[in-house]
């Protein structure tokens, strides 16, 4: 999954693509690199962010994805957002997938739209909120209490009538460095709910945290990473350079078709 953040203020490429045709761009080497879901996103959720108004949101997002749609009409793409207006008028737009950072905890109306809609929905785990989320995040099991808020989450799905669910543990969101990396140690735990999992490490702090270095010279760690989350049953990667993302997948692949 190749990102592609429409917004000023994303961590790493915030203020990138401030026109449709920088989208078109992006979105035509992420394809080219081997990217196989494009993710549209136009409200950051980088620690310390604040909400966003869904009309500016929408502003932001709907030219761009309405260019992307239309000069790729085959390419699959997801819409990251919490709220159920953009994620209504992003479906009606060509969008065939939701990423919800909150997994609706924002939005009360957003399962009953992903119900409505018919289309994959991410749910992501954060502990608070973005502006609030590394202040001091705490747990007690923390494996054990992600599991249970993913278990939680997709019986109330599942009572709507909504069964293509994707799990993404949330690195970065309400975690500590120690904590991204116990869950990351853990990562095949969640093989449990029987659900595609995503992983989202790209660039993170948790890489340039250990190795003191930029989001921009963080390449090399997210490949790292990137590797271990393959290793432990990671089925999507979320990322902002797909060649690279698709060379670990390829050579994990052939490591595992010969053990």
């Amino acid at each position: 999954m190749g990102v592609m953040n429409i917004t000023p203020d994303s961590f790493y490429d915030g203020g990138r693509l401030t026109h449709s045709w920088d989208a078109i761009k992006l979105a035509e080497q992420l394809l080219r690199d081997g990217a196989q879901l494009l993710d549209m996103g136009a409200a950051s959720s980088r620690p310390g962010a604040g909400f966003i108004d869904p009309k500016e949101e929408q502003q932001r997002l709907l030219p761009a994805l309405k260019a992307v749609v239309r000069h790729f009409p085959e390419a699959i793409i997801s819409v990251d957002t919490y709220h159920s207006t953009t994620a209504r008028m992003a479906v009606d737009a060509g969008a065939s997938m939701i990423n919800d950072v909150s997994a609706g905890r924002f939005d009360p109306k957003m399962f009953p739209a992903i119900a409505e809609l018919g289309v994959p929905y991410v749910i992501m785990h954060m502990q608070g909120q973005p502006d609030n989320m590394q202040k001091a995040p705490a747990y007690r099991h923390l494996v054990r209490e992600v599991a249970g808020f993913f278990s939680e989450k997709t019986e109330k799905l599942r009572e709507l009538g909504v069964h293509d669910i994707i799990i993404d543990p949330g690195f970065g969101f309400g975690k500590t460095l120690e904590q991204n990396y116990q869950l990351l140690a853990n990562l095949e735990y969640f093989s449990v709910f029987d659900l595609p999992l995503m992983v989202g490490v790209s660039r993170k702090s948790m890489i340039n945290k250990v190795l003191s270095t930029s989001p921009e010279q963080a390449l090399n760690g997210t490949t790292v990473l990137n590797t271990l989350a393959l290793s432990k049953g990671a089925d999507i990667l979320r990322v902002h350079d797909a060649r690279e993302a698709m060379e670990a997948i390829k050579i994990i692949n052939f490591y595992n078709s010969h053990k």
